[in-house]
C-alpha cells in the first residue's frame, strides 16, 4: 500500500472555454497551470497564497467538485481523473469538505437534526434512524456543542457553532480525507482555536488525512506537517512547515511571511485559546497569534 493517500500531477482547470455557434474555439481563463500536489496518509498539509493563486480552485479539483482540462488524480490507487458520477458516488463518503461559510452549505429550511442524520442514512454508515441519531449524538459532544442544537436550524446558531456543524457532518462520515476551505477566516481568535484544536484532535483519532487551505500563515504553522505555496495558478514552494517558514526558498514565500505583522508565531496560541475557553472568560490573543 502506498504512503500516498491523494496525488495529483499536472492539474489544469481552465474557467470559461467554449465553442460558438459557428463551431469556432473560444479560449478560457487557466486558472491552474500544472500543480503537482501529494498527501500521505495521515497528514495534513496546508495550501496558501494571496486571493486569486488558485488554491481553492485546486481544492475543488481535488475532490472532483470541477473538471480539470489536464492532468490526473489518484485517491487511494484508484485514477480518479474522469472517474464517471457512478464510480465516484462510493468514493464521496470518503472525500469530504468543510466550507468556508457554513451558513451557505447548510441547508436554512433544516434543523441540525436532518442536516447530520440524512447523510448518515443515505451513505449507509447507519443503518437505521435510532443508530444515526446515536452517532450525532456522539459526534456532538466532540464538537462540544450542546444535544439542543439538533431541533436548531442553522440561523440560530453562531458562526462557531455552525462551523463545528460543518466539522461534525464531515467526521460522521468517517472519511479518509477531507478538505478545509478558510474555515477560521471569520471566526475571533479564542473560535479560531477551539475550531483548529477539535479539527487536530479528530484528525488524530480518525487517522484523516487534511488539505487546509488558508491565506493565514499562522494558521498553517500551528496545525499543518507541509506547505504548498501557490501564485497565479503554480506551486512556488513546497516542503515541511518547519523549514518552510524558518528557510522559504521563494521570494515570494518570503514575501508572505514578511506580510505577517509579527512573523514570529507563537506555537502555544491553540492551547491558550483552548483554557480561555475552559474559563468561560474573554481570551487574551497574542501578538504574535495572526488573525485573518
Amino acid at each position: 500500500m502506498s504512503d500516498d493517500l491523494l496525488t495529483a500531477s499536472g492539474i489544469e482547470v481552465t474557467y470559461g472555454g467554449r465553442r460558438t455557434l459557428s463551431g469556432q474555439r473560444v479560449d478560457g481563463v487557466k486558472v491552474l497551470h500544472g500543480v503537482d500536489i501529494s498527501i500521505r496518509r495521515g497528514e495534513t498539509i496546508g495550501i496558501v497564497g494571496e486571493s486569486g493563486s488558485g488554491k481553492t480552485t485546486l481544492g475543488r479539483a481535488l475532490l472532483k467538485l470541477i473538471d480539470i482540462s489536464s492532468g490526473s488524480i489518484c485517491f487511494d490507487g484508484t485514477d480518479i481523473t474522469h472517474l464517471p458520477d457512478t464510480r465516484m458516488r462510493p468514493l464521496r463518503r470518503r472525500m469530504q469538505m468543510i466550507f468556508q461559510d457554513p451558513m451557505a452549505s447548510l441547508n436554512p429550511r433544516h434543523t441540525i437534526r436532518r442536516i447530520l442524520v440524512e447523510p448518515l442514512l443515505l451513505h449507509g454508515v447507519a443503518k437505521d434512524a435510532k443508530a444515526a441519531e446515536r452517532r450525532v449524538s456522539t459526534i456532538l459532544e466532540r464538537v462540544t456543542l450542546p444535544q439542543s442544537c439538533l431541533d436548531r436550524n442553522p440561523h440560530e446558531l453562531s458562526g462557531g457553532q455552525r462551523q463545528r456543524i460543518g466539522i461534525a457532518r464531515a467526521a460522521l462520515l468517517e472519511p479518509d480525507f477531507v478538505l478545509a476551505d478558510e474555515i477560521v477566516s471569520g471566526l475571533d481568535v479564542s473560535t479560531q482555536a477551539q475550531v483548529l484544536n477539535l479539527l487536530k484532535e479528530l484528525s488524530t483519532d480518525l487517522g484523516l488525512s487534511m488539505a487546509f487551505i488558508s491565506h493565514d500563515l499562522s494558521v498553517i504553522r500551528a496545525i499543518c506537517n507541509r506547505v504548498y505555496v501557490m501564485r497565479n495558478g503554480l506551486v512556488v514552494e513546497e516542503g515541511p512547515c518547519d523549514r518552510v517558514f524558518a528557510d522559504p526558498a521563494s521570494g515570494y514565500t518570503r514575501m508572505l511571511l514578511d506580510a505577517i505583522p509579527l512573523p514570529e508565531v507563537d506555537p502555544e496560541w491553540l492551547g491558550r485559546g483552548m483554557e480561555s475557553d475552559e474559563r468561560k472568560t474573554p481570551p487574551q490573543p497574542s501578538p504574535q497569534g495572526g488573525g485573518s
